[in-house]
């Protein structure tokens, strides 16, 4: 992280470009497991470790949690789950496509992290 930038715009920085990955990928019909999205994803979750936004209640919070609750806002995941509850109706096919990519972000961000805090223990 640059000294100019902070906190918070680096979480918008990295919030745009998983947004812009996740696009990408649903646009070529690519799963977020396969490189070069995986890679991406990769280094933008090491941006954000050692910015020190990926530990339990950092503000802001790029933990798997606090990325997935981005990404649900931006994408309007939250409403919709709302939405499809309260009237007893499906998701739509575009947000249940955004669902299964927020599930896969969120698995690789905790898998990340976990590997991420025991490295050390088996070093």
């Amino acid at each position: 992280m640059s000294e100019n930038q902070s906190h918070s715009e680096l979480q918008a920085e990295i919030i745009g470009q998983v947004d812009a990955i996740v696009r990408g990928s649903e646009e070529r019909s690519r799963p977020l497991e396969m490189d070069p999205a995986r890679g991406e994803l990769f280094e933008l979750f090491v941006k954000a470790d050692r910015a020190g936004l990926t530990r339990d209640e950092s503000e802001p919070d790029l933990s798997a949690d606090g990325l997935c609750a981005e990404l649900s806002k931006l994408w309007g995941l939250k409403t919709a789950a709302q939405n499809s509850a309260q009237q007893q109706t499906q998701l739509s096919v575009e947000h249940l496509a955004r669902m299964r990519s927020l599930w896969s972000v969120m698995r690789m961000w905790m898998e990340w992290t976990y590997a991420w805090q025991r490295y050390r223990d088996f070093h």
